[in-house]
């Protein structure tokens, strides 16, 4: 049964508009240990058991290790940056790529805001993907707070992409 379908069912997903959720997050296919929406973005895949994929959660990983000292744990948020956990979801995939690597500024009456820009960071760059597909399961919430649990072993070819990217 697909993951979000099993999650409506259960309600988990009830705050979400089911048809722009499954278009987002349904894992339509798996290439080496990656998975992929139709539209090929990457998505997280959580078993029946809570077993996470490699992505989510090295994900967790390097979202700790890079974001949460502005965002906050779990991308919740914190005083000093919004909360991300839902801009995977919310936020077209290529937009937030762009947001990411390029950084953003907004600034009007209400709002002052800068996000830097991390194109140049290997610890950001070469884990991209997986901080993504992290924000996005906790954005859909079928990732709890806290370290996942339990987690898929990391497949060669995301070894070999991985240290090809950090040299």
């Amino acid at each position: 049964m697909k993951t979000v379908a099993r999650l409506l069912a259960l309600g988990v997903l009830s705050t979400l508009p089911a048809a722009a959720l499954a278009d987002n997050v349904t894992v339509a296919y798996e290439d080496e240990g990656r998975y992929f929406t139709e539209d090929d973005i990457p998505t997280f895949n959580v078993a029946e058991d809570g077993t996470v994929d490699w992505l989510t959660f090295n994900g967790f990983r390097r979202y700790h290790a890079e974001c949460h000292v502005c965002h906050g744990p779990e991308g919740e948020g914190s005083t000093y940056a919004p909360a991300v956990k839902n801009s995977a979801i919310d936020m077209d995939y290529y937009d937030f790529v762009d947001v990411v690597v390029n950084g953003r500024s907004v600034n009007s009456a209400s709002e002052h805001s800068v996000m830097p820009a991390f194109g140049t960071n290997k610890n950001v760059m070469c884990y991209l993907d997986d901080i993504y597909v992290y924000l996005k399961a906790r954005g859909a919430d079928v990732v709890p707070r806290g370290r996942p649990a339990q987690k898929e072993a990391k497949s060669d070819a995301i070894r070999y992409d991985e240290d090809s990217c950090m040299g």
